[in-house]
């Protein structure tokens, strides 16, 4: 008796199918993840001390209201001096220096700073900072103050270590570097993160590297968009980068407008108010002096805080200007004549160009004034997290090179597998940027030239199989 076939045996095997094609989005993950892992690798130190560096002045803030509070404080009394008895007051106590700006006090517990050039010893891009108590005229001390938003020694100490690590012009090169490669690894890294299943992004369960890996992730996506406005606003006031984007601003109109200072007034004989305490303090026949320049920008708005900044020469006037960076921003200004206190310029921070508010916000969100403590709580709080990142990357590329030179370096040929629908777009993005961000452009084009060329010694030296597709050379 014989037993029928079975169907296996009759019916020829199935036919495999073909298989299925990576979409657009998935086909990017190899190209990401090498720019990832590799731009993170080499610019990884540059970002640690950024991040350190950035930390310890988003902390200054608060560390010099603390310090300097027996000079920036007073004890609240019935009535203020007028403003010109407490210039007089500083110029009495260093008549070395000349006038170059004053900051009437803002709170009724602030001093007012009077701010003096020429002071030797002190930095040719810094001021004396002077100051006196609004109610008694006593001088409480003086120290050097950089910038607009009023820094002092500690501050500034912290912000030229972070700008150029007191390097000069050549320094700022590594934050502008920086700046210009975090966006990209925060950026691949997102890609990365949500191209991973929802299983693999997991901590819970997991070990070691996997831990590690998937700790990094997380942390990375959570604050990917902090990074990237990080990076631009960062940008913003770059060397190279920064000067490209004022370009862009000029060129589309919106360039940050600026007051007209001329007088309109006949004062021959004033000679400026830097430090003429006669007449920019008390006023003289000549100049109707500082309390009067005051009210007339009071009488247009202006609240404290403000800057008053003398006039340059005898046919420039007084410039009002409010000088608060927090939310909201008063950065309105007034230009006033000396000979009369009549206002002859007003500008409106409400009339500014959107990108040359966006670019005042920006700014000032990077430095931690926009909104306050929260704002610098925030950047500490993305200072930590970028610091964090950045070990964990290293420890994760340690544990995946172990036994050999390099990490076990991920293959080459990742963008042959992008479609030239994506990859072609992508590359003219790419050229555009680096056109900029030339930190961006250059620090890529070596590093293509240089991984091509390794692959090409590689492939010469037979490590490779010869029967490897063309591409995977590159």
């Amino acid at each position: 008796m014989t037993t029928a076939p079975s169907p296996a045996t009759d019916e020829a095997p199935p036919r495999a199918d073909p298989p299925a094609q990576p979409r657009g989005g998935a086909t990017l993950r190899p190209l990401m993840l090498r720019l990832h892992f590799y731009a993170g690798l080499l610019v990884a130190p540059f970002l640690l001390v950024s991040a350190l560096t950035g930390f310890l002045y988003a902390a200054s803030f608060e560390a010099e209201k603390i310090l300097y509070a027996d000079r920036t404080t007073v004890s609240v009394g019935d009535t203020r001096l007028p403003l010109a008895r407490q210039v007089a007051a500083a110029l009495e106590a260093h008549p070395e220096g000349a006038v170059a700006a004053v900051r009437p006090s803002p709170q009724d517990d602030a001093s007012t700073r009077v701010l003096l050039s020429g002071v030797p010893g002190v930095d040719e891009e810094h001021k004396l900072a002077v100051f006196v108590d609004p109610y008694t005229g006593e001088v409480r001390g003086s120290l050097e103050q950089y910038g607009s938003t009023g820094a002092l020694p500690l501050r500034t100490w912290i912000d030229v270590l972070h700008r150029d690590l007191f390097l000069g012009e050549n320094g700022r090169l590594y934050s502008e570097l920086s700046a210009s490669w975090l966006w990209v690894v925060a950026g691949a890294g997102l890609v990365l993160w949500f191209s991973r299943t929802r299983a693999r992004r997991r901590l819970r369960g997991t070990r070691g590297r996997r831990r590690a890996l998937g700790l990094h992730g997380t942390l990375g996506a959570w604050a990917a968009v902090g990074f990237l406005f990080l990076s631009a606003t960062g940008l913003t006031w770059s060397a190279y980068a920064g000067a490209s984007i004022d370009e862009l601003r000029t060129a589309v109109g919106h360039s940050t407008p600026s007051l007209s200072a001329a007088s309109g007034g006949d004062h021959a004989g004033h000679g400026g108010g830097a430090g003429q305490a006669g007449d920019a303090a008390g006023g003289t026949g000549a100049d109707v002096g500082l309390d009067r320049v005051l009210a007339a920008a009071r009488a247009e708005g202006l609240g404290d805080p403000v800057e008053i900044v003398p006039p340059a020469d005898a046919s420039s006037a007084y410039v009002v200007k409010q000088i608060q960076r927090t939310w909201p921003v008063k950065q309105d200004s007034v230009a006033v004549d000396p000979a009369n206190g009549q206002v002859i310029d007003v500008l409106r921070f409400d009339d500014y160009p959107f990108l040359a508010k966006l670019t005042r916000w920006g700014i000032d969100f990077h430095t931690g004034t926009l909104f306050g403590l929260a704002n610098q709580i925030l950047l500490m709080g993305l200072a930590l997290v970028l610091a964090a990142l950045i070990v964990l990357g290293y420890w994760m590329w340690w544990k995946r090179g172990r036994g050999s030179a390099f990490g076990r370096p991920l293959p080459r040929g990742a963008w042959a597998q992008v479609p030239p629908r994506i990859l072609v777009p992508l590359l003219a993005v790419v050229a555009v940027l680096g056109y900029f961000v030339p930190l961006f452009g250059i620090p890529l084009a070596l590093f293509v030239a240089v991984d091509v060329t390794l692959g090409e010694i590689a492939y010469r030296r037979g490590k490779r199989h010869h029967g490897t597709d063309t591409a995977a050379r590159a």
